[in-house]
């Protein structure tokens, strides 16, 4: 089966990464963790051509990044970050319907899927759909971003440090909605994180980034065995 993300001999400048390769399957999420600078978020931007790679190539869903407009490229790959980004001026079911509509949807296809999806992510449509932004709690405008990244159905969804903002309590509610969500989705996803019990929570397998590569890839299990100093130091802290 084709793997939703291939990412090959990835490098950007001589530190920021260097030398990556992964590949990311279907229902399959590879959380990056890492020390702050370590090149998580560095390693997002390159899959979805935010930043342009010196050398390495990145393959969704069989193909090649840079052979794709980057505007098609970005529409295929859900983007989930810590601010969420909703348009203050939409209301939830434009932010959410937004990229159906522009891939030219027909308008009751768009609708459905908005409520398809923001039962999905445990919104009442009846209730939110003509809220807006500002009306809603943290963990509701992140719900609303999660479901907009998944809209067009993608096969890969990138999510950079998405609870990181929330309170506590919100924060675990979410991992623990987003790790049931996991096996229905289907979706490749790349879940960067700092925290090392959100990673083994929710990762099924996990990067350690370090200085830029990869110092440690494996499952849970065995990041939590490994005598990497760097896996140690994580395990320490959690």
């Amino acid at each position: 089966m084709t793997p939703a993300l291939e990412v090959r001999g990835l490098r950007a400048g001589r530190v920021l990464v260097n030398d990556l390769s992964f590949t990311v399957g279907s229902g399959e999420t590879l959380v990056l963790l890492g020390r702050s600078g370590s090149g998580k978020t560095t390693t997002l931007k390159l899959i979805n051509r935010l930043l342009e790679p010196t050398a390495g190539e990145v393959h969704l869903a069989g193909e090649r990044a840079a052979d794709l407009p980057v505007t098609r490229l970005r529409r295929r790959i859900g983007y989930v970050i810590q601010e969420i980004g909703l348009f203050p001026h939409f209301t939830v079911e434009r932010n959410v319907g937004l990229v159906p509509r522009l891939e030219g949807w027909p308008p009751a296809r768009t609708a459905e899927r908005v409520r398809e999806l923001l039962d999905l992510v445990g919104l009442d449509p009846r209730q939110f759909s003509t809220r807006y932004p500002h009306q809603l709690s943290g963990g509701q405008r992140q719900r609303v971003g999660v479901a907009r990244a998944l809209a067009a159905d993608p096969p890969l969804l990138l999510l950079d440090e998405p609870f990181g903002a929330l309170d506590p309590i919100t924060r675990v509610e979410l991992q623990r909605e987003f790790r049931t969500l996991e096996g229905r989705l289907g979706k490749g996803v790349v879940f960067v994180t700092h925290d090392v019990r959100e990673g083994l929570l929710l990762g099924t397998r996990i990067g350690l980034m370090h200085e830029g590569r990869l110092a440690f890839l494996g499952t849970p299990d065995e990041f939590r065995s490994s005598d990497h100093p760097e896996c140690q130091a994580f395990m320490s802290a959690a």
